[in-house]
Order: structure tokens, then C-alpha cells, then sequence
């Protein structure tokens, strides 16, 4: 790799035997090492280069070395800081890691202990760049979505893409997550846009008139038939036909609407001539098609002809902070309608949305929201507006369950005996540090905080029990 392609490390330290002495513990390193013994010629360095990390020495002639750290936190520079001092206390290393110090290290230390302090400082920097860098591309509303976690940005750029194309596309997912959204955002971001979009709700028409519903019928075709009729697959012609619920369509006109995917062609019921017919189709169904299929409820080989481009829909609880967001967009519109002046949620309401699992997804949330501004008069959602369902304070004789998911800690919606925020909070960090294997940076990222922040934490706990530990010995 070119020098000018190596990360940049920049040490200030005013000693030029333990600078010799730190530079080389780090020869063996692939970064470009620069030496500055003075506070002024540092920063100076710093705004000219953007080094991804400094290892920052407190005591300097001329400059405190906190002045320094300040300044690169005050100006929001890309550098990760590393604290080197021989005078290290709780007291300083909490003031460091409030203006967002990566780590602390107390002289002397090891060539390991650096060696390790700098990788992890790399891999945070590199974690911190790509988060900015996801954060600076992503979208908080695309075409009626509202959302910007990873797993909704990854929605959106499987419509990009999959819009353009004529291809069948298959969306799943639990009732109430947006299918129909998706649908309309396919509609809207493809060359069809300009045509009509049609949907049909498989699920809420009599199977009995479903034929009639999609192909249209001819007077007479059956008792009621009193005039000619055109299906929804004729009015969608050089646009959207989108069928809902696929999953629950009658066997017998599965056949029928495999015909009309092979050939393009309908034909009305009672009527003796075929229609082509160019649409395109998009189905959905919040069931498992491939488990339909199996029972024998789906035809096979209409499966494989409609899911040709899957569009798989997160559940509410899959989105984290997606929820606050969606809560707050609803929030500004219901209480407009109900002139209201709601104007957000507590952080105790924020807490219990962001616990509860939404079963009924974004619907049950719209409701929820709704139910407090029709029934409540304040700025913020308070705790106590929010429905049984979310507040568990409000039921009583429910027994509190702890529940550890893949990646999240957090707590079923029936609980009882409350854990105080500052438990929860430590649960919360050490969880996330365990399962990254004690990498904090990583841990950080998954918890959307600083690594600063669980540093601080640390040391808070570790200084509280030293404390309590002296106490008990002076007992």
C-alpha cells in the first residue's frame, strides 16, 4: 500500500526520549507516524491533516493537552483521541471522555497496551466513518415509508432497483408493516408511474365474485350481471395490477390468473373473446407462501411465476428507532385534526415504545397514537396516557420477564417489578460489550452511542465500586 494511503497517527508528547521510545513500539505498524512536542505545532497539524488518530499527551509546555482535545471535539474533527498522561485520576479521565477521548492510558504502559489502544482506535475510526457515511445516505421518507434504520434503507434500494424492471415482484410481510405502501412506492418509482394503479384485496372479496372482480363480466354473464362490467385487470392495462393477500385466492381462480401471467390475455366471465392485456404485477400476503405451497393451498407453479423479485417487509420491532419516528410523524397529524398541542413524547414514553413489540405493527401504532390525542390535553405523551399495553404500571398482578433477543436487551411488555434506569442502562452496555467480545468500539455502534460514553460509564462503576469496597473495609 502507497505511504499516502496509510493512516495517518500523530503523537504529541513533549519527552523526545519517551516519543523515541513510543515510536518505536509502533514501527512495525502500517500507519504514517508524525511526531509534534508542541501544543500550537499540533494543532496546526491536526487542522492541515486530519489524522484519524492522536495520541495525546496532557501535560505540554505552552498548552494544556485538554485544550487540545477540546478543540477537536468544539470543531467536530474526524480524529479519534487517545489520552497518554502520567497524572491519571478518575477525575481527569472523565473530563477527558466528556469532550468524546477514545481511551485513557496511564504512563507507563506496555508496547502491547499501545499497540492494542491504536488498533482499536483504528477500527473505531474506520466504524465511525462508516456509520457517518451511512447516516449522510440514507432516507428518513421515501415515497409515503417513513424510516431510515439499515433494514428499511435496504427496502428502498431493492425498490430503486426492482421498479425499472418488468418483473413480477412478490412483497411478504406481518399485517400492518406497509405492503400496500410498498406496492403504491414501486408503482411511483417505475416507468408506469403515469398509468393507473389497481389493487385488489384478495382476502376481502367473496371468492364467488373474485373472477368477476379481476376479468370483468358481460350482461348475463350470472344473476345480477345487469350490465357490462370491466375488471380491475382491464382498468390496470399499461400499469399497476397489485393483488393483496394473494395467499387467500380460491384454487380454482389461481388457474385462471396463472393463464393470464403466462399469456398477458383475459377473458371476461360469460364473454367469448380474449383480451391482451399488459400490466404488471405485484402481489403480496402476510403469510408464508412457501409453507402455502407445501399445504397444498397455493398452486406451485403460479408461485414461481409471481415470486420473481421478493420484497421482504421488517416488522415495527425490527426498525428501532423507526418507531419513535413513525410515532412523532402521526403524532403532529392527529394532533393538528384534533387541535391539539402535542408537540412529542416523554423520554419514560419513548422508553416504553421503543420496549413494546408492536404485534399490530405500524397500524396498531397510528391507532395508539390517535387514542392518546383524542383522549389527552398536554405538550408531550406522558407515561400514564399511554394504554395498558405499553404500561405496565397500569395492570397489576402481571410478573415481569426479562428477555434477551439476538442483539437487543429490553423487556416483555408484562412487567411488574421495575429495574431502576441505571441497571437497566448497565445491563444494556455490558450485554452489548459481550456479545461484540469486549469490543467496546463495536459495542458503540450497536448501542447508537459514543465509545466515549461506555468508557465514562465504565469508569464511573469501576470508581463506585472501589468506593463502596473502601467503605466496607473501613467497616
Amino acid at each position: 500500500m502507497s505511504n499516502s494511503l496509510l493512516p495517518k497517527v500523530l503523537l504529541i508528547e513533549d519527552s523526545a526520549s519517551l516519543a523515541l521510545v513510543y515510536t518505536d513500539y509502533l514501527r512495525h505498524e502500517k500507519i504514517q507516524l508524525h511526531h509534534c512536542s508542541q501544543g500550537v505545532e499540533a494543532i496546526a497539524f491536526i487542522e492541515n491533516n486530519l489524522p484519524e488518530v492522536i495520541f495525546l499527551d496532557l501535560k505540554l509546555p505552552g498548552m494544556n493537552g485538554m485544550d487540545i482535545l477540546k478543540r477537536v471535539h468544539e470543531q467536530k474533527l474526524p480524529c479519534t483521541v487517545v489520552i497518554i498522561t502520567a497524572y491519571g485520576s478518575i477525575n481527569v479521565a472523565l473530563d477527558a471522555m466528556r469532550y468524546d477521548a477514545f481511551d485513557f492510558i496511564e504512563k507507563p504502559f506496555t508496547a502491547k497496551r499501545l499497540l492494542l489502544t491504536l488498533r482499536n482506535a483504528l477500527n473505531s475510526r474506520a466504524l465511525t466513518d462508516e456509520v457517518d457515511h451511512f447516516r449522510q445516505n440514507s432516507r428518513s421518507q421515501y415515497h409515503g415509508f417513513i424510516g431510515e434504520s439499515p433494514v428499511m434503507q435496504s427496502v428502498y434500494r431493492i425498490i430503486d432497483n426492482a421498479s425499472q424492471s418488468k418483473a413480477t415482484l412478490f412483497i411478504t410481510g406481518e399485517s400492518g408493516t406497509g405492503k400496500e405502501v410498498c406496492a403504491h412506492a414501486i408503482h411511483n418509482q417505475s416507468p408506469r408511474k403515469h398509468q393507473p394503479f389497481i389493487a385488489i384485496n384478495c382476502a376481502a372479496i367473496p371468492k364467488d365474485l373474485m373472477e368477476s372482480e379481476i376479468f370483468g363480466h358481460v350482461k348475463g354473464a350470472f344473476t345480477g350481471a345487469v350490465k357490462h362490467r370491466q375488471g380491475a385487470a382491464s382498468q390496470a392495462a399499461g400499469g399497476t395490477l397489485f393483488l393483496d393477500e394473494i395467499c387467500e385466492m380460491d384454487m380454482a381462480l389461481q388457474s385462471k390468473l396463472l393463464r393470464f401471467v403466462q399469456t398477458g390475455c383475459i377473458q371476461q366471465v360469460g364473454g367469448t373473446t380474449t383480451e391482451d392485456v399488459n400490466v404488471r404485477f405485484i402481489c403480496a400476503t402476510n403469510r408464508n407462501p412457501v409453507e402455502e405451497v407445501k399445504a397444498g393451498r397455493f398452486r406451485e407453479d403460479l408461485f414461481y411465476r409471481l415470486h420473481v423479485i421478493p420484497i421482504p417487509l421488517p416488522s415495527l420491532r425490527e426498525r428501532g428507532n423507526d418507531i419513535l419516528l413513525i410515532a412523532e410523524h402521526f403524532l403532529a397529524i392527529f394532533s393538528a385534526e384534533e387541535h391539539k398541542k402535542f408537540i412529542g413524547l416523554s423520554p419514560e414514553s419513548k422508553i416504553a415504545f421503543l420496549a413494546y413489540s408492536w404485534p399490530g405493527n405500524i397500524r396498531e401504532l397510528q391507532n395508539v397514537i390517535r387514542t392518546i390525542m383524542v383522549l389527552n390535553n398536554d405538550t408531550l405523551i406522558q407515561k400514564h396516557m399511554l394504554p395498558s399495553t405499553l404500561n405496565p404500571t397500569a395492570r397489576i398482578g402481571k410478573k415481569i420477564q426479562p428477555m434477551v433477543t439476538n442483539k437487543t436487551v429490553g423487556f416483555c411488555p408484562e412487567q411488574e417489578n421495575i429495574i431502576p434506569l441505571a441497571q437497566l442502562e448497565k445491563r444494556a452496555i455490558e450485554y452489548a460489550v459481550a456479545y461484540c467480545n469486549g469490543n467496546v468500539p463495536q459495542a458503540a455502534a450497536l448501542l447508537a452511542v459514543s465509545p466515549s460514553t461506555i468508557y465514562r460509564k465504565k469508569l464511573a462503576w469501576q470508581s463506585a465500586a472501589d468506593s463502596n469496597e473502601l467503605s466496607n473495609s473501613k467497616a
